[in-house]
C-alpha cells in the first residue's frame, strides 16, 4: 500500500504547476439519501470503479442531513472536522487481487465532540473504507446518537463558517493543499534566514519549538495584519476581507487558505470588531508564545490596559481556543505511515540541496523548483546520468546533446559536428556559486504586506516562492538566467558568459542557503555536481556575506564564527574544491560585508506592513524579530550603536589572513 501512494507522492511537484484531474462529483441527492439511512445492520454499499485520484479534501462542520433541513434524529453540535483522505484507484477483488491495487486511508487533523443531541454521542466520524469501497469516491461519514436504544447513521455536509470555502470541496487542486499542509512548515524552515548549525555536520531537519514561537508567530502578526488593513482600505467586514484574501491567493493555494478561515476566521474576526490588535490575537490563538523569564514579544504599541491584561481580556472572549491546539502541531503529519517517506523526501531536499525530481541522479532536474533548474541548469535527458550541463562533449555530440547546451549535430556542408566547430578552443565554463541568502536572492515582495498594492497579480508567484524556499536565484547577480519579475533586468555573471561563449549555455549551479556561513557551507558544498575528468572548468564564487558574524540568539556576540574558525573553514572549502574540480578552474573569495548600513539606511522608513496607517517602521520589525530570536542579524539589526560596532569590528578582523606560501 505505502509504495502504491508513493509511486503517486513522488510525482508531487509535476503537480504543483499542473491541473489536477477532477476529483469524483459530489454525490447525487438521491443515491445520498439512499446512503444516508441504510436498514440498520447492513454493510456500506459498493461504488464502481473509477479513475485513480490523488487525493482530496472535505470538511464537514455543523451537521445536516443532504437536503440541508436539520434532522430530527442528527446530532447537532458544533463539531468541526478537518482531514484528508490519500488514495489511489484501480478495482481489487475480495481476495486482494486486481490491476494496480487501491489505496484508502485517512490524515485526521482533529476532531472533537460538544454535541448537544438528547441521546449519548456513541461515534462522531465513521470512514467507510474496504478493499471494495473507497471512501475517496464516495464519502459517509455518520453520526450515532442514542435514542430509544436505537442508532440511525446520519449523512451530513454543510457550508462552513467561510461562504467561499465550499470550494474546496471538489477543487482539482486538493493534492497540492496536502502537499502544501506537509511542507509548508520545512520551507518555510528553510526560508528562515538566521544561519544554520556550525560545522561540516548536516543540518537539522527537524522542527524545533522555536519554529512555532518565532516563524509561526511572526505569519500570524503579518497576516492578521493585512486582513485587518485590508478590511480597513475597503471598508468590509473582517470576514470579507478574509475572502478577499483568500481569492488573491492562485488556486493552487487557496484551499489551503480557506481551511486557515475555517480554523481561526471566527476567533479573528470577533477579537478584531473589538479592536484587538494583531500581537493581542496572535498570543490569543496561541501562535505566539511567551518563553518563561522573557518579555511579550509585539508588533505594535501596547494597548493602553497593557499587553497582559489585553491578552487575558481576548482569551476570555475566546473560550473555544483549546479546539485549535492539535492543529498547530504541522510536523505530526509526517507520523502517518502513509506520509512519512515523502516527509523524508523534502527534508532530504532541504538538507542536501538536491533537486527534489532528479530521476537520473546526475544532480540535475526538469523540475523549476525545489531545486530544480532554478537553482542549477536545466537537465535535457533527466533519464541519463551522463547527459547533464556542464560536461565535456561525447564525441563532440555528433548524434546527441550531451551537456544540455542546444548544440549537436553535423554540419552538412563539412561534415563538422557543430560543436567542434562552434565550441572547440572556445574554454567553456560553468558558474558555480557557494553563498548565502544574499546569493540565493531571498526576497519578499512588498506588494504582499502592502494592502493598497494587493491584488491577484501580487500573489501569482506565490506558489513558486514557497517551493524555491522564498529565494529567487533564476534573478540573482550570480546565476541568474530568467527577466526579473520581481523588479528590474537581470544582468548575471552566468549571463555575462553566456552572451560572450553561448557554448555555456545552462553551465550553473547555485549552492546557497538561507543562513549559510563558512561552517555550515562545508557540508553543503557536498552537493557540488561537477567531474574533473568529464566536466568543463568552473568560476565557482564563495560568497558567505554575513552570517559568520549574524545570528538571531540574544548574546549574538558569543555566537560568532572567530576568524581562526574562519579561516579554517574556508581552507576546507579550497581543500575540497581542489580535489574536485577539473583543471583551470578558478575560485574567487568575497569578504563578509560591514552591516552597519542596513540600520543606518532603514531604521527610519515605514515597513510596507506600516505603509497604510504609519505606524510601523523597520526599528519596530528589527526589535519585534530579536525579541522572538528570529532576527537575520541581532548584531546589526538593532538601535545599540556599540552593538552594531562591535558587529562589525569581526569582519574586519577575520577577513585580515596571512596565508604562508605553499598553503
Amino acid at each position: 500500500m505505502h509504495s502504491e501512494l508513493m509511486r503517486t507522492g513522488v510525482q508531487l511537484p509535476l503537480l504543483l504547476c499542473q491541473q489536477l484531474p477532477p476529483v469524483p462529483p459530489r454525490l447525487d441527492p438521491s443515491r445520498t439519501k439512499a446512503l444516508a439511512k441504510p436498514r440498520r445492520g447492513s454493510p456500506i454499499p459498493p461504488t464502481p470503479a473509477a479513475p485513480a485520484r490523488a487525493a482530496s479534501f472535505f470538511y464537514f462542520s455543523r451537521p445536516v442531513l443532504p437536503n440541508g433541513n436539520p434532522g430530527q434524529k442528527s446530532c447537532r453540535s458544533s463539531q468541526r472536522y478537518i482531514f484528508f483522505l490519500v488514495g489511489g484507484g484501480g478495482q481489487r477483488s475480495d481476495s486482494g487481487e486486481g490491476g494496480g491495487g487501491r489505496v484508502c486511508g485517512a490524515v485526521f487533523f482533529f476532531s472533537f465532540c460538544n454535541t448537544s443531541c438528547s441521546g449519548e454521542c456513541l461515534a462522531l466520524l465513521t470512514l467507510s473504507g474496504s478493499s471494495n469501497y473507497c471512501g475517496l469516491r464516495s464519502l459517509v461519514i455518520c453520526c450515532y446518537c442514542r435514542r430509544h436504544r436505537s442508532a440511525e447513521p446520519e449523512l451530513f455536509m454543510q457550508p462552513s463558517w467561510s461562504s467561499q470555502a465550499s470550494r474546496m470541496r471538489g477543487s482539482r487542486q486538493t493534492f497540492f493543499n496536502l502537499f502544501c499542509i506537509l511542507c509548508l512548515p520545512l520551507l518555510l524552515k528553510a526560508a528562515s534566514s538566521p544561519p544554520l548549525p556550525r560545522g561540516n555536520d548536516p543540518p537539522t531537519t527537524s522542527l524545533p519549538s522555536g519554529l512555532y514561537k518565532g516563524h509561526t508567530c511572526v505569519g500570524c502578526v503579518l497576516v492578521v495584519s493585512v486582513i485587518e488593513q485590508l478590511a480597513q482600505w475597503h471598508n468590509s467586514t473582517v470576514k470579507a476581507a478574509m475572502e478577499r484574501l483568500c481569492n488573491y491567493i492562485p488556486e493552487k493555494l487557496q484551499g489551503f487558505c480557506y481551511v486557515l478561515a475555517e480554523l481561526y476566521g471566527p476567533h479573528i474576526a470577533e477579537l478584531i470588531d473589538r479592536e484587538m490588535n494583531a500581537d493581542v490575537v496572535c498570543h490569543s490563538l496561541k501562535l505566539c508564545k511567551q518563553d518563561p523569564g522573557q518579555p511579550l514579544c509585539h508588533l505594535y504599541a501596547p494597548p493602553k490596559v497593557g499587553l497582559s491584561a489585553a491578552i487575558r481580556k481576548a482569551k476570555s472572549i475566546m473560550k473555544t481556543s483549546k479546539d485549535l491546539k492539535s492543529f498547530t502541531g504541522f510536523s505530526s503529519v509526517c507520523a502517518f505511515p502513509l506520509l512519512a517517506n515523502l516527509c523524508e523526501k523534502i527534508k532530504y531536499v532541504m538538507r542536501n540541496k538536491l533537486p527534489f525530481e532528479d530521476l537520473d541522479g546526475d544532480k540535475f532536474s526538469t523540475f523549476p523548483t525545489l531545486r530544480g533548474y532554478h537553482w542549477r541548469g536545466r537537465d535535457c535527458n533527466d533519464k541519463n546520468t551522463t547527459v547533464y550541463p556542464g560536461r565535456r562533449p561525447d564525441n563532440w555530440d555528433v548524434k546527441s546533446d550531451s551537456n544540455c547546451n542546444g548544440i549537436w549535430g553535423v554540419d552538412p556542408k563539412d561534415g563538422i559536428p557543430y560543436e567542434e566547430k562552434f565550441c572547440k578552443g572556445a574554454d567553456s565554463q560553468g558558474v558555480v556559486l557557494l553563498g548565502d541568502s544574499a546569493g540565493a536572492h531571498f526576497h519578499i515582495p512588498p506588494e504582499w504586506m502592502t494592502v493598497t498594492q494587493m491584488s491577484a497579480k501580487s500573489f501569482a508567484n506565490l506558489p513558486m516562492a514557497f517551493t524555491d524556499e522564498l529565494d529567487w536565484p533564476q534573478f540573482s547577480e550570480i546565476t541568474g538566467f530568467l527577466n526579473s519579475t520581481i523588479g528590474g533586468w537581470t544582468d548575471s555573471l552566468y549571463l555575462r558568459l553566456r552572451r560572450r561563449n553561448r557554448c555555456n549555455h545552462r553551465d550553473l549551479q547555485n549552492i546557497s542557503q538561507n543562513g549559510g556561513s563558512s561552517g555550515n557551507l562545508l557540508y553543503l558544498i557536498k552537493s557540488l555536481a561537477r567531474n574533473q575528468l568529464l566536466d568543463n572548468p568552473a568560476i565557482v564564487i564563495y560568497a558567505t556575506i554575513g552570517n559568520d558574524v549574524c545570528n538571531g540568539n540574544r548574546d549574538t556576540l558569543a555566537h560568532m564564527t572567530t576568524p581562526k574558525e574562519m579561516l579554517s573553514n574556508v581552507m576546507q572549502a579550497l581543500r575540497y574544491l581542489d580535489s574536485h574540480l577539473p583543471n583551470g578552474s578558478h575560485v574567487i573569495l568575497t569578504g563578509l560585508v560591514d552591516g552597519r548600513f542596513l540600520w543606518d539606511n532603514l531604521h527610519d522608513r515605514y515597513h510596507p506592513l506600516g505603509q497604510l496607517n504609519r505606524d510601523i517602521t523597520y526599528s519596530q520589525i528589527y526589535s519585534f524579530l530579536d525579541c522572538l530570536q528570529v532576527s537575520p542579524c541581532s548584531g546589526w539589526l538593532t538601535a545599540n550603536e556599540t552593538l552594531r560596532n562591535l558587529t562589525s569590528e569581526r569582519p574586519r578582523s577575520g577577513t585580515r589572513w596571512e596565508v604562508s606560501p605553499g598553503s
